[in-house]
């Protein structure tokens, strides 16, 4: 049943693979499960209930991506996005949580419209090689600072902007120690080399006395304070279409990133470096979106994190699967997804940034109106803390050096168009 509905072994993986990737992924991600309603609870929103809410949002649109797409992609409440919908739109804007998750929902609706008429297919197609190589990098740079800033190698300076953390501390050891086995496992080519070296830290960690935790099984909390809650009529309100979009654009292109770099990294774009079956991925995502704003959250998106589980071997939605229903039992273990520390998968990071950069090596450095925008792209996702950052500045760079080095033969129509929509957008939606 599996191999006729997953297609595994036309995929060169089998079910013992694609679990052990499910779970890998699924490890690199956990964390969203407590930091997602600590984000959201900023606005008066029940911590529970928020909990409840990311881990059935991201089950059920990981659940989507798996059994429908057949893609390795988990998806959950969206980092960053969260921060905006909390301190932005709730926080510096005075809207209730109720209108902004009507203006989630009402940019999930937006998405999946242009998803039907395959207009964000074609966005996403559209994307030149260059760049596409460089968001692949940046991906792979963005995971990098994320995994030294939660190993407290990296830390902010009011000087210099960032700086070195303490070396000598048990974190930041027991990160190094982790990332060394995963790296050496991998080179001895030990299937599940990732999840070895989260679960080994996250051992050592316990026995050092650094995880506290209050048991390992817990009734899930109530869903009721969030559930149906979103005011969609006041998110109709002219003053927030701004914020709709804002939603709309980052979601968009965090998602585009995120599916290029992950089917780049397993090898699952076609011979024309096009994604099959793009479509039923973006109405995923889309329908995750709308479903975790009914239940009480702010943008489900689609992880970067996925990358970790494709490099333990996961090509199929058989490992989205095994994340859908370790995201079930969240509601259930909670405790047991707490225990692990970021500094604990901080090295499986570090580790899939290593391999994702090497996307660069495939770009034409000699052409440097394809190089330059794509170092631009790389660069500008770890320095801005974004994704989508990266790719607005990227498609902007490369639509003005082919048009003032003469190569209009080079753009298409699309890319002309967005990077006319970004330029608007950091004009007068404030970036």
């Amino acid at each position: 049943m599996l191999e006729k509905l997953f297609q595994l072994k036309a995929h060169g993986t089998d079910v013992r693979r694609e679990v052990i990737a499910g779970i890998t992924t699924f490890l690199t991600m956990a964390y969203i499960i407590v930091v997602n309603p600590s984000i959201l609870s900023a606005t008066g929103m029940d911590f529970g209930a928020v909990f409840v809410a990311t881990c059935l949002a991201a089950a059920i649109g990981t659940l989507i991506m798996g059994l429908w797409a057949n893609y390795p992609i988990a998806l959950a409440p969206g980092m960053g996005l969260n921060a905006f919908f909390s301190f932005t739109v709730v926080g510096s804007m005075g809207y209730s949580w109720q209108v902004a998750l009507g203006a989630v929902f009402l940019s999930g609706f937006i998405f999946f419209l242009l998803s039907v008429f395959r207009i964000r297919e074609w966005i996403i197609n559209s994307i030149p090689m260059s760049l596409r190589f460089g968001i692949s990098a940046g991906i792979g740079f963005f995971l990098a600072l994320i995994a030294f800033k939660n190993a407290g190698i990296v830390v902010d300076n009011p000087a210099t902007l960032v700086g070195l953390g303490d070396l000598e501390s048990l974190h930041s050891l027991l990160f190094f120690a982790g990332f060394l086995l995963i790296c050496a496992l991998s080179y001895r080519q030990v299937t599940g080399a990732v999840m070895i070296g989260i679960i080994a830290v996250t051992v050592a960690a316990m026995v050092l006395g650094q995880v506290e935790y209050d048991g390992f099984v817990s009734a899930p909390p109530s869903i009721t304070p969030t559930l149906g809650q979103l005011d969609i009529a006041g998110a109709l309100n002219v003053g927030l279409v701004s914020i709709v979009f804002a939603f709309l654009f980052v979601d968009l292109f965090d998602t585009s990133g995120t599916l290029i770099g992950a089917a780049q990294r397993g090898g699952l774009l076609d011979k024309d470096g096009k994604l099959p079956r793009l479509g039923r991925a973006l109405m995923s995502d889309s329908i995750a979106t709308m479903s975790g704003a009914a239940l009480g959250t702010s943008t489900t998106t689609s992880y970067i994190e996925s990358t970790a589980g494709i490099t333990a071997g996961g090509r199929t939605g058989l490992t989205a699967v095994v994340v859908a229903l370790l995201f079930l039992a969240c509601l259930l273990l909670s405790p047991i997804a707490s225990i692990i520390p970021p500094y604990a998968t901080a090295p499986a990071l570090l580790y899939v940034a290593v391999l994702m950069t090497s996307g660069l090596k495939l770009i034409d450095w000699d052409d440097v109106t394809d190089a330059a925008p794509a170092v631009v792209t790389a660069l500008m996702m770890p320095l801005t803390f974004s994704i989508a950052n990266g790719i607005a500045m990227g498609f902007i760079t490369y639509a003005l050096l082919k048009i003032l080095s003469g190569r209009w033969s080079h753009l298409n129509a699309s890319v002309v168009i967005i990077a006319l929509v970004f330029i608007f957008k950091f004009i007068f939606l404030n970036g």
